[in-house]
């Protein structure tokens, strides 16, 4: 069967390759764009393989609500630049995937991965993310997800520029103080509603680190006690979601503002896109060059 530049261009259309991989993969098909389809999904493993080591540290933060509106999902998709995470593709899969999530009720990203994916019959998660890496040429990680679901109370929520994201779960209150709080949460980064929350591993590295910076005072021991209890104060003020001077009012903390409204927060999600991760600081210009090649 004659390979045409009108069935290149259609198999191009449903699989985002390049013309010449859409056409190589006709040939070995005589022409037959759903076992074309088929090759090239599995030549993606394998592509896909090659770039499962690369660092994925750029991407978006993304929210999805239910219908119902008392569920909703923050995740975290990956990709390698900012380039990529501005693509529609990236994107589209990054929202279904957020579908999945609701319609599974999957709790792991590995349970995730063997989900079916919302908008594509018959296709897993897994599969849609191979596909996906092939055809932006960056590597691309579902990182991490948190369901919140909501009984009775508001959800607050606030989506920063696709790089912050914050769950509330307010219990009392109403829809607009649960949204300050998320944007207050988004700004000031507390790790936890309570001081009783807070990690006792993370307690003890503070203190650790407090006590040798006292001690470098030279002063008395009872002096550098009082010291390393100051600024342990002073650390939980700025962790704690409670204790901390509301964005909007810095002259109330958020307990006050809370006490005042009738609410209490059950709990909250905070994302920040590749918090944690080390990225590779590659030279500018050879990045430029190799996104030209993928987009070439």
């Amino acid at each position: 069967m004659q390979i045409t530049a009108s069935i290149v261009k259609k198999l191009r259309e449903r699989t985002g390759a390049g013309m010449m991989d859409c056409k190589k993969a006709l040939q070995k098909t005589n022409g037959d764009i759903e076992s074309a389809i088929e090759t090239m999904r599995k030549l993606g493993v394998v592509k896909a393989a090659k770039k499962a080591d690369r660092i994925t540290a750029d991407g978006i933060i993304l929210l999805q609500k239910s219908t119902e509106e008392d569920l909703a999902v923050l995740l975290e998709i990956n990709c390698e630049t900012d380039f990529a995470a501005k693509d529609k593709n990236f994107q589209a899969f990054a929202k279904a995937v957020g579908e999945s999530i609701l319609t599974t009720a999957s709790n792991s990203v590995g349970s995730l991965k063997g989900s079916p994916i919302a908008g594509k019959d018959g296709q897993s998660v897994e599969q849609a993310r191979l596909e996906l890496v092939v055809k932006i040429g960056e590597n691309v990680d579902i990182r991490r997800f948190q369901i919140v679901n909501i009984s009775d109370g508001s959800l607050g929520s606030y989506i920063h520029g696709g790089r912050i994201g914050v769950l509330v779960d307010l219990h009392g209150g109403d829809d607009e103080l649960a949204k300050d709080i998320a944007m207050h949460i988004a700004v000031s980064r507390p790790l936890c509603v309570t001081e009783s929350e807070v990690p006792q591993e993370t307690l003890n590295k503070e203190k650790e680190i407090f006590i040798a910076q006292a001690k470098e005072s030279g002063k008395p021991e009872d002096i550098v006690e009082k010291m390393v209890s100051g600024r342990i104060k002073k650390y939980l003020n700025e962790i704690t979601l409670l204790r901390q001077p509301f964005v909007k009012d810095p002259d109330q903390k958020v307990a006050t503002l809370l006490k005042s409204k009738g609410a209490t927060v059950n709990a909250f999600v905070r994302y920040e896109v590749g918090e944690g991760i080390e990225k590779n600081e590659d030279n500018f210009v050879e990045e430029v060059m190799a996104q030209a090649k993928i987009w070439d």
